[in-house]
């Protein structure tokens, strides 16, 4: 089982960061959130074991803190470098939903063969179990890729006791092998590439755009002159004076 220790933190997670530690915080379950100071290197090297569908056994101040899971990492843009971490608490008694990756082991005979490229549609599954049926990931074997026509599906995952996929849909492909392409088809992919735009559709469909637009206004347009047209009853006084004159 792995373990990560940790220590109650008061300060900021900035000024933690400067001072050297990595900020945590640990929430969940029936206790209040806890901020932590750790060790960079230390969960670094759990965290690249671990995961985020391992449990870990949490020491908070030298005292047992129960089973955590890594809930969320985050890490700086520039030096790739963890800047945060959330643990969530797990209680052994109440079913969990984990993410777990998907590892892709040995290679497609169907490649091997005839050549082409593998395709891989997922990397990870959601699974929902008990804390203690939890797995670290799934293999994929991608000896079953015969052919052009072979796919591997969520529904092929070998599933532990207890343990059930909740996303994607038991139909997801996870890999399938797709046939290289001809020389026809890359030629026609760089022609269609550098096919100067059609400027003349590119005009009718602004215009056509445009008298849409025009069409749609037209309504107020209309009310608004029809308005215009009927003086108001005061100028119509002025012009009955200026008759008489």
């Amino acid at each position: 089982m792995l373990k990560l220790s940790a220590a109650k933190r008061e300060i900021k997670g900035e000024k933690a960061r400067h001072e050297g530690v990595l900020p945590a915080v640990v929430y969940g379950g029936k206790d209040e959130s806890l901020s932590l100071s750790l060790s960079n290197r230390d969960f670094v090297k759990i965290y690249d074991e671990a995961g985020e569908s391992t449990l870990i056994d949490l020491t908070v101040d030298n005292h047992e803190a129960g089973k955590v899971l890594v809930q969320a990492v985050q890490y700086d843009p520039v030096s790739g470098r963890v800047t945060h971490v959330d643990l969530r608490r797990i209680d052994m008694n109440k079913p969990i939903t984990a993410r777990v990756e998907l590892r892709l082991m040995g290679e497609a005979p169907v490649i091997k063969e005839q050549g082409g490229t593998l395709v891989h549609n997922l990397e990870e599954v959601e699974i929902e179990c008990l804390p203690k049926d939890l797995v670290a990931n799934f293999e994929i074997d991608l000896s079953v890729l015969k052919t052009f026509d072979d796919a591997i599906r969520v529904s092929d995952i070998k599933l532990p006791d207890g343990v059930k996929i909740i996303d994607p849909t038991p139909t997801s492909i996870i890999a399938k092998a797709q046939p290289a392409l001809t020389e026809e088809q890359i030629k026609a992919m760089e022609e269609a590439a550098t096919e100067p735009a059609d400027l003349s559709k590119i005009e009718a469909a602004g215009k056509k755009k445009e008298a849409e637009e025009e069409a749609a206004d037209g309504g107020a347009v209309d009310g608004e002159a029809g308005a215009a047209k009927t003086p108001p009853a005061g100028d119509k006084k002025e012009e009955k004076k200026e008759a008489k004159k």
